[in-house]
């Protein structure tokens, strides 16, 4: 995965390839100068027939291009360039500004229009570093994606922090091993995603890969599906059925919420894993089982095992090999990169000319702390896509608890004396949830997940928090 850094590295750095099309030589020389100081390959042509001769032999980014030239003009050879190099984007310029010959150049594909004047310059370079920033972003995602694909056959998992570079070295290392895995994170972090990779890239691959949330079952239900069950052997067992650990010999079973397994459960797992076999109930009989083991969680073991809640035993047994997923506020670096992947699959599905996400929209992503992470990420640009009306996503989509994340500071009990009110006032119903929210993320968080104990943190009932934690969609 060495490759991969510096490959991930230098792709964030290429800057975009410059053509400048210009008769007037004073003026190539000038943005040839600019753009080159700013780490740019810049390419000129004196003429649209030189121009398109560049354009067949070579690949440029960004084309400049004057609009009057002698023979053929700058319309002309947009019209070339969306033939032969549809995907750079073209600005023409003009020192004769008419609304007609604006609309002609915008009717006709170009993605900017340019008036020479005395800031023509600064328009171009702002121009220019929004389409490298727009480039960059689509090269990393696109190289990621690829990446992705060659090691896990996912392209799901998105990140291009150290963190996350990490947990994609981690996957390579461990997935061709037999060694059971553990992953640990916090819920939404793509703990599954992990799992799914950690399968498709070992020699597991061509078996079955099956997951089973130990959470979501009771526990005499949750024996029977990981079991199975003989005719007969309970009310309602009116045929035998195979158990999930039958069922993905030779692949993996990935057991997510393992930490919600009552302690009887786990003598049981313990023993599968111990013995490798496993019997039906009802059955006097055994089968071996060939079965990789990744568990999943998103409490603290050591927690659970000083309480009495997790036998010590089963940890050592399921954590051969421990993964940590690092919540989203902790590789905020990815929080743009995902925006943007989620964007471009829910701008698709839905239908919608969507092009981007505002700066300003873009600026609250990156501020808020995402307590669902990655899964709340996900769930809120489906949210703006469906949501927005114009060419971009923007603040107004958003949600008041991300709009006003980060404000609730003027109302925490102890900042009063420092408490500065703006002279265009506060939206005070925005500042109050967003410090109630606050409040209950960080009970939860305390309480390890429990909502019971969180409600007994805030003082109040459990009926009151489960009221405010529907409130604030937590």
């Amino acid at each position: 995965m060495q490759g991969t850094k510096t490959a991930t590295k230098e792709i964030g750095r290429e800057l975009p390839h410059i053509l400048v099309v210009d008769d007037e030589k004073s003026i190539c020389e000038l943005l040839e100068i600019t753009f080159r100081k700013e780490g740019h390959r810049v390419e000129v042509a004196n003429s649209v027939e030189a121009a398109k001769r560049k354009l067949e032999s070579q690949i440029f980014d960004i084309i400049i291009s004057d609009i009057r030239m002698p023979g053929e003009d700058g319309v002309d050879l947009l019209k070339f360039a969306k033939e032969i190099a549809p995907d750079s984007f073209f600005v023409l310029m003009t020192a004769l500004p008419a609304l007609d010959t604006a609309i002609a150049a915008l009717n006709s594909g170009a993605d900017r229009y340019v008036i020479k004047d005395h800031n023509h310059i600064d328009q171009l370079r702002r121009a220019v570093k929004e389409v490298s920033e727009s480039l960059r972003w689509k090269k990393e995602a696109g190289y990621l994606r690829r990446e992705l694909r060659r090691l896990t056959g996912l392209d799901n998992i998105i990140g291009q922090s150290p963190k996350m570079r990490a947990i994609f070295d981690l996957i390579q290392t461990v997935a061709p091993q037999s060694s059971r895995v553990l992953i640990t994170g916090e819920s939404g972090t793509g703990k599954e995603l992990v799992a799914r990779a950690i399968h498709e890239n070992s020699s597991r691959a061509q078996a079955p890969f099956i997951t089973i949330n130990c959470g979501a079952f009771p526990e005499t239900l949750l024996e029977s599906e990981l079991f199975g069950y003989m005719k007969g052997s309970f009310t309602g067992a009116n045929e035998n059925r195979q158990g999930l650990f039958q069922a993905a010999h030779g692949g993996t079973l990935f057991m997510d919420e393992i930490g919600n397994m009552s302690l009887t459960m786990q003598v049981k797992l313990y023993r599968v894993l111990q013995e490798g076999k496993v019997r039906p109930i009802g059955s006097t009989e055994e089968s071996t089982v060939d079965v990789r083991i990744i568990a999943a969680t998103n409490k603290d073991f050591e927690k659970e095992i000083a309480e009495g809640r997790f036998r010590e035993d089963l940890y050592y047994r399921l954590s051969v090999i421990p993964v940590q997923v690092p919540a989203l506020r902790e590789r905020r670096e990815d929080i743009p990169l995902l925006a943007r992947h989620f964007l471009e699959r829910f701008r698709k599905t839905m239908e919608k000319p969507i092009e981007g996400i505002s700066p300003e929209a873009m600026s609250k992503l990156e501020s808020y702390d995402w307590p669902g992470n990655v899964r709340e990420l996900e769930n809120t640009v489906e949210r703006a896509v469906a949501l927005e009306t114009g060419k971009e996503i923007s603040v107004r989509v958003l949600q008041d608890r991300i709009l006003g994340y980060g404000s609730a500071s003027a109302v925490v009990p102890g900042a009063s004396q420092g408490l500065q009110i703006p002279d265009e006032g506060v939206d005070f119903e925005k500042v109050v949830a967003a410090t109630e929210r606050l409040y209950l993320q960080a009970a939860l968080e305390k309480a390890g997940g429990v909502r019971t104990r969180a409600s007994e943190l805030l003082k109040i009932t459990y009926r009151s928090y489960r009221h405010y934690a529907k409130k604030h969609s937590i």
